[in-house]
């Protein structure tokens, strides 16, 4: 990318970049969502509805952005969503992305559908701190080898998403697509298990980098149940993304989950559903005091955004779309220039609210917008009404000149 005076300056103009540098056909699959879109829209839009109360002449000469997610410290609250088949953007692909992320000294989640191998990702960014997320697949040794490769590789946590029963990709169409696109790297290295009959056999029908076969691979059958399974596997702690409700919530915390990622999976499944900052509140109250951490992605475009989602109760947010595009543009260097970006305005904002540590932000520091529309929230001393010789002037001091 070029670091000139001339690059991108924020996250929108990464994207107006990236779609000028990536295939149509690779834009399209990083862009996908589902029909007619409401919900892949509404989960930018809906930021548009809160608003900040910032405080003010506070001390902010010093602010502190650095916080944890399950006990490991990381710089920002901002962190890398997991996103799959990085190679259609850079031909280093996740190994590229990790390394820009653990420069950003933040947290990497990656996908079981990535074109590098999570011991290759381990070379290229010794040290990062990374989770792995995974399906339970129907064809349970492949979730089960995928977790041991990970957890060999360094991975501290296991992000299981949890609102695919179906998928809304659509793999026939997508294999159409890429099937141009013969080289290795675009095979999806981490799901390939050793003696897989199925996966034989997918190839064999032509399906060569197995797009149809894991599409068809979702198992609808999947319980609360299986999240249990899942933790016999591993000592590592478990995180359940796709959560949207309270009840959700509290299930995944009895089924033993130590974190959920409120999220609306980029808008790729389920149209209708609810904007993830819409149902963020809702499922920070449902676990309040069951010890399990709250985070949130989709949509999240600035580092006002950013800070709208810790107001209202994330303790970090993931960014998946931007870091693909950072990733087109320029690399490990791209990566770490959005997140830099997003670091940056988040620390503005939260100065100008009178925030000082990303930890401890006022708890109304960020309300939905319909706060100023419900009067009980006014205090009837500072209402303004309207006198007889038409000047405004409070109720108080109404009542001092009676």
């Amino acid at each position: 990318m070029d670091s000139t005076v001339n690059r991108p300056k924020t996250v929108a103009e990464f994207r107006t970049l990236a779609q000028s540098k990536l295939a149509h056909a690779h834009f399209n699959y990083y862009e996908l969502y589902s029909e007619p879109g409401q919900t892949a829209r509404d989960s930018k839009d809906a930021f548009q509805r809160y608003r900040f109360r910032p405080e003010i002449l506070n001390d902010v000469s010093k602010r502190d952005l650095s916080t944890s997610v399950l006990g490991e410290p990381i710089s920002m609250p901002i962190c890398a969503a997991a996103t799959g088949a990085h190679c259609l953007a850079h031909v280093d692909g996740e190994m590229a992305t990790a390394q820009g992320v653990r420069e950003a000294g933040t947290l990497m989640i990656q996908s079981a559908f990535s074109n590098k191998t999570f011991a290759d990702v381990a070379r290229a960014a010794p040290g990062g701190l990374r989770w792995v997320q995974t399906y339970i697949f129907k064809e349970r040794e492949v979730t089960r080898q995928l977790i041991a490769r990970a957890e060999a590789a360094g991975y501290k946590a296991v992000v299981v998403t949890v609102d695919s029963p179906l998928t809304g990709f659509k793999a026939e169409d997508q294999n159409r697509e890429f099937k141009s696109f013969q080289h290795d790297e675009y095979r999806y290295h981490n799901l390939e298990v050793e003696n897989s009959e199925a996966q034989a056999a997918s190839r064999r029908e032509g399906d060569k980098f197995l797009f149809v076969h894991f599409g068809k691979d979702m198992d609808s059958s999947v319980t609360w149940a299986d999240i249990k399974w899942l933790k016999t596997l591993t000592s590592l702690p478990i995180v359940c993304k796709g959560i949207l409700t309270g009840r959700a919530a509290r299930q995944a915390a009895d089924a033993g989950v130590s974190a959920v990622i409120v999220s609306a999976h980029g808008g790729r499944q389920l149209d209708g559903v609810p904007a993830p900052i819409d149902a963020l509140s809702e499922v920070v109250e449902a676990v309040r005091g069951l010890g399990v951490e709250v985070y949130m992605d989709g949509g999240v475009r600035t580092g006002t955004d950013v800070l709208k989602a810790l107001g209202r109760g994330a303790r970090a947010v993931f960014v998946g779309r931007p870091i693909l595009w950072g990733l087109a543009c320029g690399g490990s260097y791209g990566v770490r220039e959005v997140l830099e970006i997003l670091r940056n305005e988040l620390d503005y904002a939260m100065g100008l609210c009178g925030c000082a540590d990303v930890r401890d932000l006022p708890q109304d520091i960020v309300v939905h917008e319909s706060y100023y529309k419900n009067q009980k929230h006014v205090s009837r001393a500072a209402r303004t009404l309207r006198c007889p010789d038409g000047r405004n002037k409070t109720s108080r001091e109404k009542e001092h000149q009676h």
